[in-house]
């Protein structure tokens, strides 16, 4: 049976290329790529002859058994056109196939435009939730601003150019005096990266008219004192994900974040809890 590879690709200089990749690419059976066109520029920088086949959002659930008899057969190494596939690119439906199939599914680490992003962004990078692209319409994307309006964790999304105006409107109206981090073409030869603030950003794109790939990094919401959950609140949450399976420390660590709370203040609070001795031994 045959290996699913999940081979990053460079989200703008080509030179980001891994020498891993670049040998599974050339010894896999066949590429399912996202756009052939795109990825046989990058074959053709790197002398790479492997067959193709035509894998993205339009045809995924049609292809889908093609590439599985493909996998009965040998390796298949999925590429999107930038970047991490399944990272809000196509790749998790023929994932969860794969696996249901017995195939091994490898991960070729590479460039992901979320993760440099967030790494060169200045927020906190200790807590983070990657939210993919925003919801299109007016109404949908004022139901996402109220959800996330007590997210204490850096949020993390991509955008199009052609609705980055009204993203970062939405996001100004809820939230002026956040931090927001606008990183455009990274690695590519016009990468920038503005820091400002929410309120601020709609004069920033006015001078600078959106053009390329954009991702947003919105600073996470800070908690008053007021809107901390009570120490009963915390203590059921922790119960809550405890029998979920969650291990005792991550439990406390999710907890934390979402309660405005402190992570050592919530283990305190195991300790003190009657109840809470068996769920210390790993904290």
């Amino acid at each position: 049976m045959g290996t699913l590879y999940l081979v990053a690709t460079p989200i703008g200089n080509l030179e980001d290329m891994t020498l891993r990749a670049i040998r599974v690419l050339r010894e896999a059976p066949l590429i399912a790529a996202e756009d052939t066109r795109t990825t046989r520029v990058l074959l053709d920088r790197y002398q790479i002859n492997t067959p193709m086949t035509s894998y993205h959002e339009h045809n995924k659930l049609t292809k889908l058994d093609a590439i599985l008899a493909a996998l009965e057969a040998g390796d298949v190494a999925l590429v999107s056109d930038a970047g991490t596939p399944g990272i809000s690119d196509p790749g998790y439906e023929l994932v969860v196939a794969a696996i249901a199939r017995g195939h091994t599914v490898t991960p070729i680490p590479g460039a992901c435009a979320a993760i440099s992003a967030l790494a060169v962004s200045g927020l906190p990078t200790n807590a983070f939730v990657f939210e993919g692209f925003v919801p299109r319409k007016p109404s949908a994307l004022a139901r996402w601003i109220e959800a996330v309006r007590r997210e204490p964790r850096t949020i993390v999304l991509y955008e199009a150019p052609h609705r980055l105006a009204k993203t970062v409107e939405a996001m100004a109206n809820a939230f002026p005096q956040r931090r927001l981090v606008i990183a455009c073409e990274l690695t590519k030869m016009f990468e920038s990266v503005w820091r400002g603030t929410c309120a601020a950003a709609g004069d920033y794109l006015r001078q600078h008219p959106p053009r390329g790939e954009y991702v947003l990094l919105l600073e996470g919401a800070v908690l008053e004192p007021a809107e901390q959950w009570t120490a009963a609140q915390v203590l059921r949450a922790l119960n809550d994900r405890l029998a979920a399976g969650l291990t005792r420390r991550d439990a406390a660590r999710d907890v934390a974040q979402q309660a405005g709370w402190n992570k050592r203040d919530v283990i305190a609070l195991l300790h003190a809890s009657p109840d809470s001795a068996e769920h210390l031994e790993d904290i």
